[in-house]
């Protein structure tokens, strides 16, 4: 999930807007390649052609925006962007490495200035992926983010964000902040890292967000500064403070089972559609509650469990209380715990370091 750049955002094709050196370089490693195979060198490269196909139509493709080494700085990037492309057509944009890709510490607050600083040039900007960076490039937990709730401000009709990273206080670095007071157009809120601090999740569950249908969250393990606990979140599982929420994800958890017991005993629940527990450690323990509770999510349409540890009969034993309530159970990717020694067994969330 994070080992490759999106190619489908909002429903879009996701296509570059070509950084300053990023065809030549495309176009070295192609010629390259074809004169070791005994073929013609090539002029241009298919990025570029989908790149000008775009700029035809600049309104059916999410735009990607993402340096490559050597490239120029993101704010002159932006501006070359707006110069060229029909950006008030854009609905959806993903933005990449912002300059990450040679070790630097460059925090995302250089993007967030820059996306204000050009609102009124993306009047129809509905979806927005903010860290679009592959594990390849940067590790999760090094990617540095900051408060963008300024962006939200300045993007009122924005409906979709996607954040991936939070920032490690111990670089030095300014890291994720997303208190918002109100956002009326907000529906969908995705947060992607490999530990989510509480104050984080606090923030999130107080913000003026009613509108939001959709929230996700990784909440990664505490040694990445994932210390959230249900408490945190104890504002949105009231279901008062987000009257059109239908689906819920609390996932990657360093303790699914927690989240589960919160939920199930929440009032926000029976609102819900859909609850993504994937990519967490579900475990043997948490069998005896999660049978107990299938009355109380039954109403569902899906319950989301993939990358779970639990074993093949106590899968059977899920799938089997389940079985004619309507809710699809997605039990996929079951896993086994590690072992250390003669320590106790380690159950990892998917996405860790």
């Amino acid at each position: 999930m994070i080992s490759e750049h999106l190619t489908e955002y909002a429903g879009l094709p996701v296509v570059d807007f070509l950084s300053a050196g990023a065809e030549e370089h495309r176009l070295q490693r192609a010629t390259w390649h074809a004169r070791r195979a005994g073929e013609e060198a090539p002029t241009s490269t298919p990025h570029r052609e989908r790149m000008e196909r775009a700029i035809t139509d600049p309104g059916a493709v999410a735009w990607a925006l993402r340096l490559e080494p050597g490239a120029e700085d993101f704010a002159p990037y932006l501006r070359r962007f707006v110069a060229e492309v029909d950006t008030a057509r854009v609905t959806a944009l993903v933005i990449g490495d912002w300059g990450l890709h040679d070790g630097s510490d460059v925090p995302s607050t250089v993007v967030r200035d820059a996306l204000v600083e050009h609102a009124a040039a993306f009047p129809g900007l509905r979806s927005l992926f903010f860290g679009d960076i592959t594990v390849e490039e940067n590790e999760i937990s090094w990617i540095q983010q900051t408060d963008l709730a300024p962006l939200l401000a300045a993007y009122p009709r924005l409906r979709e964000l996607t954040v991936r990273g939070v920032g490690e206080t111990y670089q030095g670095a300014s890291i994720l902040a997303l208190r918002v007071p109100e956002h009326a157009e907000l529906r969908s809120l995705t947060l992607q890292s490999g530990g989510l601090p509480g104050r984080v999740v606090r923030e999130v569950a107080s913000s003026g967000l009613p509108a939001l249908e959709s929230l996700e969250l990784w909440l990664g393990v505490d040694h990445y500064g994932g210390d959230a606990a249900p408490a945190d979140l104890e504002p949105l599982l009231t279901g008062t403070t987000v009257p059109h929420l239908r689906h819920l994800g609390l996932r990657n958890a360093q303790d699914t089972g927690l989240w589960l017991r919160a939920l199930v005993a929440s009032p926000l629940l029976e609102r819900l559609t859909s609850v993504d527990l994937s990519m967490g450690t579900l475990r043997g323990r948490d069998v005896d509650h999660l049978l107990a509770s299938v009355p109380a999510l039954s109403h569902l349409k899906s319950l989301d469990l993939h990358h779970h540890y639990l074993s093949e009969e106590q899968s059977a034993r899920v799938r089997d209380a389940f079985a004619g309530t309507g809710v699809v159970v997605d039990l996929a990717d079951r896993r086994e715990p590690e072992h250390y020694g003669d320590g106790d067994d380690v159950h990892y969330p998917s996405v860790t370091e």
